[in-house]
């Protein structure tokens, strides 16, 4: 039995899980809560960073992406593999031979999409060039890092470039030009991503800056990983294939931290990955402590993309294969320059819409009741021991007093006031007189 958000990219299997409050810890919104020994996703605080995910020990959290059968329902089927598929076969399995495999698999065509991550690289410059404030500019590419910024950040929505994620660019590009080059309806072409996190999931289903995502669903690399892998021991394929032309260093970069900054001529720009660093940077940028940096690429996943929660292989072997493909490709350009730059002037690019700010509920919607219940989430803190050992089921005991002012817990939820003999976190390690 599941829970299950449709808006969301994960859900609790309540069989497997033991309410050991490992992911209610891990996550960074204080949106887990134990309740009845099971562990409960608060929705409506939910970023789908996946850190449950990924430090559940009894894999209780499951992902939520498309299943393989929905796929076969498209006319024209297309593979958009993340470059961190790149990663997760070895060092002596070649790019164009997964692409191949991905072909074999039962997709009509497959596409790089490190080309289109070069290309965002040049958009990317153009805007830089463009507009001279906010400062820093923050990378879209993540969607758990634009999901952080409207919930914990939101006035920092307006430092979010206003550039669409290569997924979503290349996604876009292809549509148009298999609608056109074969004849079939642009809804009879079902573009699938390869993914490493469930979160693009959200991003598909429900995309911050568009009306309807240019994709139309996303397997994971841990459910194709098998197969492929089966496939590439079976049988060794030529080194060629027509879209290894298009393959680029600089590109394939995307998948570790800096790669997006490493394509870029601002050389007073920062990379960051990780969840607490995100959120650390994140606020030295609310303080105004980075004024001077040109742009800001976070990325939620410890070592970027390939650390995401849906990937196979070792993340530290992984990086070893992706700066090996990179040494391999080069760091040259090679997409064309004017044809970026007018795709850029046309808006091909560009944001629909903005990212609006989705800060949390206050505690009330009427001013002056929040307040009242403000004052009286104080005074309960003033009762809680100050341990946050999570066995009332919430996080910390500032959280426990937020649960019970909105209704949600109960004071006695508390082991330590059900006793008589409890100290406050203060207290602990004083000498007694």
């Amino acid at each position: 039995m599941a829970e299950i958000s449709p808006l969301h990219s994960i859900k609790v299997n309540k069989k497997k899980c033991i309410g050991c409050v490992a992911c209610m810890k891990a996550c960074p919104t204080k949106a887990i809560r134990i309740r009845n020994q099971k562990a409960k996703i608060i929705y409506q605080r939910c970023i789908d960073c996946g850190e449950c995910l990924r430090v559940c020990p009894y894999n209780a959290i499951v992902p939520i992406t498309t299943k393989p059968s929905a796929v076969d329902i498209f006319k024209y089927k297309i593979a958009l593999p993340s470059p961190v598929l790149y990663s997760q076969f070895g060092h002596e399995i070649m790019p164009n031979e997964i692409l191949m495999v991905l072909k074999e698999m039962g997709f009509d065509q497959v596409y790089d999409e490190a080309s289109v991550c070069e290309m965002i690289n040049l958009a990317i410059e153009e805007y830089l060039d463009e507009n001279k404030s906010p400062r820093p500019i923050i990378s879209s590419t993540c969607p758990v890092v634009v999901r952080l910024i409207q919930r914990l950040f939101p006035s920092l929505c307006k430092h979010i470039i206003p550039i669409e994620p290569p997924r979503e660019i290349a996604a876009k590009n292809l549509r148009q030009e298999i609608s056109k080059e074969k004849n079939i309806p642009e809804q009879e072409i079902g573009i699938i991503h390869i993914t490493p996190c469930s979160a693009k999931m959200v991003s598909i289903n429900h995309p911050e800056t568009m009306e309807k995502s240019h994709l139309d669903g996303a397997l994971s690399i841990r459910e194709i990983y098998n197969k492929v892998m089966m496939k590439l021991k079976k049988e060794k394929r030529p080194l060629m294939l027509q879209t290894q032309t298009r393959i680029s260093g600089i590109g394939i970069g995307w998948s570790i931290p800096g790669g997006e900054i490493r394509g870029l001529k601002y050389s007073n720009s920062v990379s960051v990955s990780g969840l607490y660093d995100t959120i650390t940077i994140l606020e030295d940028v609310e303080s105004g402590k980075l004024k001077d940096i040109e742009y800001l690429e976070c990325l939620i996943c410890p070592d970027g993309c390939l650390g995401g929660p849906l990937t196979v292989e070792n993340r530290f072997i992984a990086k070893s294969n992706i700066l090996r493909l990179i040494r391999t490709f080069g760091g040259k350009k090679r997409v064309d320059v004017n044809f970026v730059k007018k795709l850029y002037r046309d808006n091909f690019f560009s944001f629909e819409h903005g990212v609006k700010p989705k800060p949390f509920a206050p505690l009330d919607k009427n001013r002056s009741k929040a307040i009242k219940k403000m004052k009286l989430k104080e005074k309960i803190i003033e009762k809680l021991p100050g341990i946050d050992c999570g066995v009332c089921g919430a996080p910390d005991c500032r959280t426990l007093a937020e649960d019970i002012v909105r209704g949600d817990a109960q004071l006695k939820d508390c082991i330590y006031l059900t006793t008589k003999k409890y100290k406050r976190k203060e207290n602990y390690g004083k000498k007694k007189n």
